[in-house]
C-alpha cells in the first residue's frame, strides 16, 4: 500500500499538469486570436471593404441634333473630351479615398467635373451652331452622379471602422466618415485644417498681356474667353473661402488649382483658335494655365 500511493500521487500530478499545460495553451492561441482582431486588422481593412463607387453622366452624343460636316471634327473631339472627363473624375475617386468632409466628392470631384462638361458641351453647341441651328439646353446634360459606392469604415481612432464613408486616415480623430456622399470617406483629422487651412487667393498668370495682336474677326470670342478666365479665377477664390477647414494635405490642389488648371488650358486654347483661324496660331498659351495659392 505504502508503494501504491507515490505512484498515484506521480499520475495525479502528471495529469493535473497536462490539463493546465492545454488550458495555458488554448489561452495563449486564444490571446493570439484575439489580437488578431486589433486594429491592425481594422486599419487594414479600412480601405478594402468597399469600393468609392463611380461616377455616371448622362450621354450627351444622343441629344445632339444632325451634325453638319464642318462641325463634325470639332464635335467629336469635344464628345471624347467629355469621356476623357468622366475617366479622370472616376480615378479622382479612386486616388481621394479617405479624404475630405461631408461635402468633399461635390466640391472636389462632381462639381470640377459639372463646370468642365458645361464648357465642353458650350463648344459642341457653338460648333453645330456656325452652320446649323445651334443646339439648346445641352449644359443641362452637365451634371454627373456618384453611383454604386459602398459602405467603407469611417474616420475614427487608430484606423477602427466605424459605420459611414471610406475609411479615415489612420490614428485620426474626427469625421465619421462621408455617409452623405453615398460611401465616400471623412477624412478624420482636419481638426488642425492640414487641407485648406486659410483661405488666401488664387492668382494666375496674365493671359491678355501675352496674346498676339487680335484679328478683328476674332476679338468677340477672345475677349468673352479673356472674360471667362476671370470668373473661373473669382469661382475658384469663392471656393476657396467656402471649403476652408476641409480636405486633406492636397485637398486645394486636388479640389480646386487642379481643376481650375484644367479649366484654365481649354479656355486658353479656344483663344489661340480663335486667333489662329486667320493669323498666325500663338503657341505655348496653356503654359499660363496653372494656378497658386498665396497665403
Amino acid at each position: 500500500m505504502s508503494r501504491a500511493l507515490p505512484k498515484y500521487n506521480k499520475r495525479r500530478v502528471t495529469f493535473i499538469g497536462g490539463a493546465a499545460a492545454v488550458a495555458l495553451s488554448g489561452t495563449v492561441i486564444a490571446g493570439f486570436a484575439l489580437a488578431g482582431e486589433s486594429p491592425d486588422n481594422g486599419a487594414k481593412n479600412a480601405r478594402t471593404l468597399a469600393g468609392p463607387g463611380t461616377i455616371t453622366c448622362p450621354d450627351v452624343r444622343s441629344k445632339l441634333p444632325a451634325v453638319p460636316a464642318s462641325a463634325k471634327a470639332e464635335v467629336d473631339r469635344n464628345l471624347t473630351l467629355l469621356n476623357t472627363q468622366i475617366q479622370e473624375a472616376n480615378k479622382r475617386l479612386v486616388d481621394t479615398v479617405g479624404q475630405g468632409g461631408p461635402n468633399f466628392v461635390q466640391n472636389a470631384i462632381l462639381g470640377p467635373l459639372k463646370d468642365k462638361r458645361v464648357s465642353t458641351v458650350n463648344r459642341i453647341a457653338t460648333a453645330i451652331g456656325r452652320t446649323a441651328a445651334k443646339p439648346q439646353g445641352l449644359d443641362a446634360l452637365a451634371g454627373c452622379t456618384l453611383n454604386g459606392a459602398g459602405t467603407n469604415a469611417g474616420g475614427g481612432a487608430a484606423g477602427k471602422p466605424q459605420a459611414g464613408g471610406n475609411a479615415g486616415n489612420a490614428g485620426n480623430t474626427g469625421n465619421a466618415g462621408n455617409a452623405g456622399n453615398a460611401g465616400n470617406a471623412g477624412n478624420a483629422g482636419n481638426a488642425g485644417n492640414a487641407g485648406n487651412a486659410a483661405a488666401g487667393t488664387i492668382t494666375c498668370p496674365d493671359v491678355r498681356s501675352k496674346l498676339p495682336a487680335v484679328p478683328a474677326s476674332a476679338k468677340a470670342e477672345v475677349d468673352r474667353n479673356l472674360t471667362l478666365l476671370d470668373t473661373q479665377i473669382r469661382e475658384a477664390n469663392t471656393r476657396l473661402v467656402n471649403t476652408v477647414g476641409q480636405g486633406g494635405p492636397n485637398f486645394v490642389q486636388n479640389a480646386i488649382l487642379g481643376p481650375l488648371k484644367d479649366k484654365r488650358v481649354s479656355t486658353v486654347n479656344r483663344i489661340a483658335t480663335a486667333i489662329g483661324r486667320t493669323a498666325a496660331k500663338p503657341q505655348g498659351l496653356d503654359s499660363l494655365a496653372a494656378c497658386t495659392l498665396n497665403k
